[in-house]
């Protein structure tokens, strides 16, 4: 993952993208004992699409492709890892604009704080996002007032409390 990460630091750089952050499976597994996940999800935003209402990842993909990066289904395979791009919406440019700084490697990355990390899962509602976030919630610190300002802001707050209760209102 190393050298896919220096790939997606070289897009950044480069300004193919304005800016991205790890989520999904990845993601988790910073905050959680390891899980099985096979993609990276590379959320991201584009510098075009503060301008247009349509989103065009053609320069992203024509730059991968020129450096010999191929597609496998759904994913892009960079450097032996498939990943999968995600143009953010509002909660994920949230997200980003809010991700720490992470050393992975001795490459600079960002990573979904646990907190968006969980608004994102709930949102979602997948049986194995689900999942995710109660081993977030079990095995990590939260800061349970974030945690409740972002699901409140992304009116996810009563989907979240329909699956765990009032868990944002503990260790406050």
């Amino acid at each position: 993952m190393k050298k896919t990460l220096l790939v997606l630091n070289h897009l950044k750089k480069a300004e193919f993208i304005e800016d991205y952050a790890i989520g999904g499976g990845i993601a988790a597994i910073f905050y959680i004992e390891p899980i099985l996940t096979y993609d990276l999800d590379i959320f991201i935003i584009l510098p075009q699409a503060k301008d247009k209402k349509i989103i065009d990842l053609t320069p992203l993909f024509e730059e991968l492709n020129k450096k010999g990066y191929e597609w496998k289904g759904e994913h892009i395979i960079i450097e032996g890892t498939p990943v999968q791009f995600i143009p953010a919406d509002e909660l994920e440019t949230e997200a980003i604009h809010n991700a720490q700084d992470i050393d992975y490697e001795g490459i600079k990355t960002k990573l979904f704080s646990a907190e968006h990390l969980i608004a994102i899962l709930i949102r979602a509602g997948r049986t194995k996002d689900i999942e995710k976030v109660e081993k977030i919630l079990e095995q990590s610190t939260i800061d349970h007032n974030k945690l409740e300002t972002i699901l409140v802001k992304h009116k996810l707050l009563s989907k979240f409390k329909q699956r765990f209760g009032n868990q944002t209102n503990e260790k406050k």
